[in-house]
């Protein structure tokens, strides 16, 4: 009996622990692929690529163990994939729920490849949908970004490097689109009309601007 109490106060206490973990990914596609693919399926879009990747420090310093990871991937598969509801969003959501006026894809396949997590996505038909293919299309660099809940633990590294090792209570809740990877927010902010210049954030806010007016 007190051994179980001792587990039950280690689960509420790692469940009070867990936080938002976000990390993101480049999701390197050619716009001749993204042409090709939309010509092959009938107008619809539907891409490849690395979702995430177990047992390698990414750049916000975390570590992935795979059993973590195929827990649930498996559970996610079953779930979500299966029940086609594997939705995901564009940008940095910073919620706990997948918000559907914001859905922008949705995760129709995924297996594994050695430590990468492999994925095939659909695009929507939805406005969010719209701009994520426009933005595919003109040749944008987009990140894929895993979003979960949990709680990580300080892990010893021999380059002295601050690392940290995403705990077993990690759940999985969606991958997202972003446009850069270390900028929340990037490109879903109002454009600055005064600035001219043609960065990659301008030629992005274009893009939306263009989709928004029909």
């Amino acid at each position: 009996m007190v051994l179980s109490g001792m587990l039950l106060q280690k689960m509420k206490d790692n469940n009070m622990n867990r936080q938002l973990l976000v990390d993101v990914r480049p999701f390197d596609i050619s716009t001749t692929k993204i042409n090709e693919s939309i010509k092959d399926n009938g107008g619809k879009l539907i891409v490849k690529g690395v979702l995430q990747r177990a047992e390698a420090k990414n750049q916000n310093g975390r570590v992935y163990p795979r059993e973590v990871l195929l827990k649930e991937v498996g559970k996610y598969l079953e779930h979500q994939v299966t029940e086609r509801r594997a939705l995901g969003e564009l940008d940095h959501p910073e919620s706990s729920v997948v918000n559907l006026n914001n859905a922008s894809h949705n995760i129709i396949e995924m297996h594994w490849d050695g430590d990468d997590l492999l994925g095939t996505v659909e695009v929507l038909s939805t406005p969010a949908g719209n701009i994520l293919k426009e933005l595919f299309k003109s040749g944008i660099k987009l990140g894929i970004s895993s979003r979960g809940l949990g709680s990580v633990e300080p892990m010893k590294e021999a380059d002295g490097e601050d690392t940290v090792e995403v705990q077993p209570d990690f759940e999985l809740i969606a991958f997202d689109f972003v446009s850069n990877p270390s900028t929340h927010g990037a490109f879903m902010r109002p454009v600055n009309e005064s600035v001219q210049a043609k960065t990659p954030e301008n030629n992005i806010e274009r893009i939306i601007n263009s989709i928004m007016r029909g």
